[in-house]
């Protein structure tokens, strides 16, 4: 069963609270996502390591109704 952008969206949210999250659905079939997210909890973290907190945010979705996202995070820039 296909997995809505809102969805995904408020899941990462709960684990981002303050993060800038944009959602893109790449082939229109709810299966198939691209994530951009901001986040204040990926500073000091290698890209693996903020690929690792999104997965546990998504929990067992990823795999099963989320077949595949194309991650992009960064931390915001210092100010």
């Amino acid at each position: 069963m296909p997995m809505e952008a809102n969805h995904i969206e408020r899941m990462l949210r709960d684990a981002f609270p303050t993060a800038e999250i944009s959602i893109t659905d790449l082939a229109g079939d709810g299966d198939h996502y691209a994530a951009n997210i901001v986040a204040e909890e990926f500073r000091g973290k290698n890209r693996v390591q903020q690929h690792q907190l999104v997965y546990a945010a998504l929990g067992d979705k990823m795999g099963g109704e989320l077949h595949a996202l194309a991650l992009q995070t960064s931390a915001p820039p210092q100010e």
